[in-house]
């Protein structure tokens, strides 16, 4: 039984005599993979005792003061930068944070899953702006590097990016790295939220932050708390914001507390964990959750 990670490899060549994507199992057995079976889904089946611990998530937005209390160690800060004939690059960079919306998603992801593995990716330079272009060279950077977690805040509402982010939100539940992306928050159309292969996220009122619906009226697949949430804040501080953008980084973290415990879930399977841990959802035969 293999313990690799097959989905974070390029594939096999094709395979002579066969159409285009197919496999010769008959002469090369594919290799057996494990399972995190769902029966009796509860959120103490879900994440129960978990931390985080060995889930590396990334934050693509507008940087993360590493040296916030409430972020802890970041294990890598990286940005998109443009040199002088606008070509786009991927750099290391100082663990900071000129607007502070970054730094508030990673606070609130950090507080649910303490022991993640947390890396920024700083695709919004001045205040909180940035250009379609770097945004898809980062996020395509985060889904390239591996990372089990993806956090965007961010959407566009200019359709000429939507092809190619619906392209990056494949890739990535291709790869098995989970993409979660807040809804914006106006009702306008924006991406990649909308997307059936992310969990896109928008708010609800209340002020547990492990209580989260699942809605049955997508696109925006589950409700977290997003209005009045007391953040990080580039300085050392904190700042009470709301929007859809920090309901994202609650529901990212309780995925990571799920893929901490149960490692080789694929993400149809989490987020049909995600659907049967939601708060409104009740099995019939044993009545709703805890």
């Amino acid at each position: 039984m293999t313990t690799a990670l097959p989905w974070r490899t390029d594939g096999k060549p094709h395979a002579p005599g066969l159409p285009a994507w197919s496999a010769p199992t008959a002469g090369e057995p594919l290799a057996l993979l494990p399972i995190d079976g769902l029966a009796g889904v509860t959120p103490e089946w879900a994440w129960g005792g978990a931390d985080g611990r060995g889930v590396r998530a990334c934050v693509v937005d507008s940087g993360v003061e590493g040296s916030h209390p409430l972020v802890g160690e970041l294990a890598r800060s990286v940005s998109v930068l443009s040199d002088a004939d606008g070509e786009l690059t991927v750099a290391d960079v100082p663990p900071e944070d000129k607007a502070g919306h970054g730094t508030a998603c990673a606070g609130v992801l950090r507080s649910i899953a303490p022991a993640v593995s947390l890396t920024s990716m700083r695709v919004l330079t001045d205040g909180i702006t940035g250009s379609g272009a770097a945004l898809l060279a980062g996020l395509a950077w985060a889904i390239d590097e591996g990372f089990d977690v993806i956090n965007l805040s961010l959407s566009t509402t200019r359709p000429e990016f939507g092809v190619a982010l619906h392209e990056l939100a494949d890739r990535a539940y291709f790869r098995r790295c989970l993409l979660v992306v807040s809804a914006h928050n106006m009702p306008v159309r924006s991406y990649p939220w909308i997307f059936s292969s992310v969990v896109s996220v928008a708010s609800h009122d209340e002020q547990d932050p492990m209580t989260y619906y699942y809605n049955p009226s997508p696109p925006a697949e589950f409700f977290a708390r997003g209005l009045k949430v007391d953040a990080a804040w580039p300085g050392g501080g904190r700042k009470r914001v709301t929007g859809n953008s920090f309901a994202s980084p609650h529901i990212s973290g309780i995925c990571a507390l799920i893929l901490s415990k149960h490692p080789w879930l694929t993400p149809f399977q989490l987020k049909s964990v995600l659907y049967l841990s939601a708060r409104n959802v009740v099995n019939v035969r044993e009545g709703e959750h805890d």
